[in-house]
């Protein structure tokens, strides 16, 4: 699964890890987050993310 990171602050979301503090369980990949979810670092929301280039 594909990793995205957040535009204005960095972070990076990790599937295999998810967001537990949100509920996200890990090995739910970026497109199954809910839509309302939010970067926890900076409170952005997932149209703020880009795919993760490796």
């Amino acid at each position: 699964m594909k990793k995205y990171i957040c535009i204005p602050c960095g972070y990076i979301y990790n599937p295999a890890i998810g967001d537990p503090d949100e509920d996200v369980e890990p090995g739910t990949a970026f497109e199954d987050v809910p839509e309302d979810w939010v970067c926890p670092v900076c409170g952005e929301d997932k149209d703020h993310f880009a795919e993760v280039e490796e």
